[in-house]
């Protein structure tokens, strides 16, 4: 099963969701964190300070790790096809929301309180992260 990180950026309460682009091999023009694959031999925690320095351009001096979630199992179809992954969720704080600035896998980004996650249309189980990760989703 192919492991995955998925990563929450917080700042003042809300957090940072972006929009799949087209060049991306799944779950185009969906809203998500920033994600990537764990290649072999790497520890999730490295995957996911490497993904949100190229996804999102944050290096990780200005990340503060609030927390790292269990690891979870998802399983979608899309596009007719079956993907079952095991995902590592984790929370980091950013002081300065400005520092954002995404790359070609996305075309937009938002910064949205937790309670607005379900009237997006998101990658699965985007849903499941934020309630393990904030434990609400009111609010932070």
């Amino acid at each position: 099963m192919p492991q995955v990180v998925t990563c929450l950026l917080e700042h003042d309460g809300k957090i940072l969701l972006l929009k799949r682009s087209n060049l991306v091999g799944t779950y185009r023009g969906l809203w998500g964190g920033v994600a990537g694959y764990v290649e072999e031999l790497e520890d999730p925690y490295d995957t996911v300070i490497k993904e949100v320095s190229q996804e999102a351009g944050i290096s990780r001096d200005a990340l503060t790790l609030v927390k790292k979630g269990n690891p979870l199992e998802i399983s979608d179809t899309y596009e007719g096809r079956q993907y079952d992954w095991i995902v590592y969720p984790f929370l980091f704080n950013i002081e300065d929301k400005k520092l954002v600035r995404i790359d070609w896998e996305h075309v937009e980004y938002r910064w949205i309180f937790p309670s607005e996650v379900k009237k997006l249309d998101t990658v699965p189980g985007l849903d499941e992260v934020v309630t393990q990760l904030i434990g609400t989703t009111d609010i932070l």
